[in-house]
């Protein structure tokens, strides 16, 4: 399904962003950047094909610029782009690239992802720190740009902001991140929840529909992961807060509703495909049983009509209409796999099964996987997003991949000698940004261990020859070692030599209510 795609996208739609798979040409979208190749590249080392990968790599590296006035999604950008690029460095060793003396802390695709957030970095620049929506890759935020953006929007940037902060030792990226989503943490209500969408500006929620969905989701799910990446305690404590609040308000009959903010009643009773990323980020946390509660649910959706609407009316067991299509989303096949980890339950295979089936049957074109339009006659839309090739097919194909290199459960690695001292890598603590882009967490150790030895050395250096300058910077130095012990990822978080399941199990006692 994978190689199908992604051959015809480089057949009829490269160098554009998308493939339009009914009439089999292509399209821009969120970019103009050749945004399925980005997004589509650490899946082809996921499912081995090293020899595209290292084509496709070099191909980016020779040709691909971001110096372009072009506006662009923040968000997107962030997830699609910067994400990409990221684990496709993070894993080049990996395919069989050749990588110089000082990777993982430098590379040229590392390079090329710090070069577009650099380019992004402007949206940040308001009174609350939390980012607008829209971006100019040459000049920055346009002129009139509206401040209203989404809650996804102002908390998605952890993983990737802070991946770009420890690889390359530049703080700056992961203390933009932090303090949008500090600023977005005193925004809450009284009784705890969220809005769908606020003015970056005044930090005024402008919706007050709160829900699991569209607009929130992946703000959840990297307080979670970022918490686990980064070895972050206050990240999941907020998470642990906003449950309490979920459970009370949004949650019914292992469904979950959206409900006004501010006073908790339900305003929108229906379920969005978007909702099934959360059974994965609650096998995260060992809430297992949870988690296949709702799973089970949504799965009933997907037998019902071959696919999982945007939005299902949960009271009417239908469709909403004008949101009845399914654009190839990979949340369903993503908490399948997660959960599949912990559990070996058989019935995860069915779901992937399942939808492994639909899209074969209901999909495919004559040069690739068109959007599903109506879930209810199965018309198709001509667009195949990026997101099929980066998440759909790859969830797929290591739910049903049992020895893939991701799933490594510890019990091996690959020893490197880095600047740092030796670095264990590739041990399978993975970390999937909202886009499915793998991140290795020991690399990260690895470069933040780099960035202490060269600190020491340079004050050897300084010492006996330059007093004043080396207690000044001495003083710095306990400051920052303060702070990377307070993140270290030798601390309780890090369960880098234990299996899968032993990781979710004692995660899941260290963060009961």
């Amino acid at each position: 399904m994978f190689m199908f795609a992604y051959d015809n996208y480089l057949q009829h739609a490269y160098p554009l962003d998308e493939l339009r798979p009914i009439t089999c040409d292509g399209t821009d979208t969120w970019g103009s950047y050749s945004l399925t190749l980005i997004d589509a590249l650490d899946t082809l080392a996921i499912m081995g094909n090293y020899t595209e990968f290292q084509r496709v790599v070099k191909l980016l590296i020779d040709d691909l610029t971001f110096d372009s006035d072009i506006e662009v999604s923040v968000f997107e950008t962030n997830i699609r782009v910067i994400g990409g690029l990221l684990s496709a460095h993070l894993l080049s060793k990996q395919a069989g690239m050749a990588v110089n003396s000082d990777w993982p802390c430098s590379g040229p695709l590392l390079n090329l992802a710090e070069n577009v957030a650099q380019r992004i970095l402007p949206a940040f620049n308001t009174p609350t720190g939390m980012p607008y929506g829209t971006v100019n890759l040459q000049f920055g935020v346009p002129e009139n740009e509206t401040p209203i953006t989404c809650t996804a929007g102002v908390g998605t940037f952890i993983i990737e902001f802070g991946t770009l902060s420890r690889l390359t030792g530049n703080p700056v990226y992961e203390n933009i991140a932090m303090k949008a989503l500090q600023s977005l943490w005193t925004t809450r209500s009284e009784i705890g929840l969220v809005g769908n969408h606020i003015d970056v500006k005044t930090g005024l929620w402008v919706a007050l529909d709160s829900g699991i969905g569209a607009g929130v989701d992946s703000y959840l799910e990297y307080l979670v992961k970022g918490s686990f990446l980064l070895s972050n305690p206050a990240l999941i404590d907020m998470y642990k807060e906003y449950s309490v609040s979920i459970k009370q308000y949004l949650k019914h009959d292992d469904w979950y509703m959206w409900a006004n903010m501010k006073k908790g009643h339900v305003t929108m009773p229906i379920f969005q495909s978007l909702d099934a990323y959360l059974p994965g980020v609650q096998s995260l946390l060992g809430e297992i049983d949870d988690a296949m509660k709702t799973m089970h649910n949504y799965h009933q959706v997907w037998k019902q009509l071959g696919f999982i609407p945007e939005f299902y009316s949960i009271v009417n067991g239908f469709p909403v209409e004008k949101h009845e299509g399914y654009p190839l989303r990979p949340e369903l096949v993503e908490s399948a796999m997660y959960l599949y980890q912990a559990t070996k339950d058989p019935f995860l295979l069915e779901v992937g099964r399942d939808i492994l089936e639909s899209i074969e049957q209901s999909a495919k074109t004559g040069c690739g996987y068109a959007s599903i339009k109506d879930v209810r006659d199965h018309k198709l839309d001509n667009r195949m997003e990026s997101f099929f090739l980066a998440e759909t097919t790859k969830y797929l194909y290591l739910l049903f991949d049992a020895d893939n290199f991701i799933h490594n459960d510890g019990s091996h690695g690959d020893i490197i000698d880095s600047p740092g001292g030796q670095c264990i890598l590739n041990t399978g603590n993975y970390f999937f940004n909202t886009e499915a882009h793998p991140i290795d967490a020991a690399a990260l150790n690895c470069c933040v261990a780099r960035k202490q030895k060269n600190v020491k050395s340079v004050l050897q250096n300084l010492q006996g020859s330059n007093r004043d300058k080396y207690n000044q910077l001495k003083m710095l130095l306990k400051e920052e070692n303060k702070e990377l012990n307070n993140k270290s990822f030798t601390s309780r978080y890090n369960c880098t030599s234990q299996p899968f399941h032993r990781r979710l199990s004692v995660l899941g006692e260290m963060f009961v209510n």
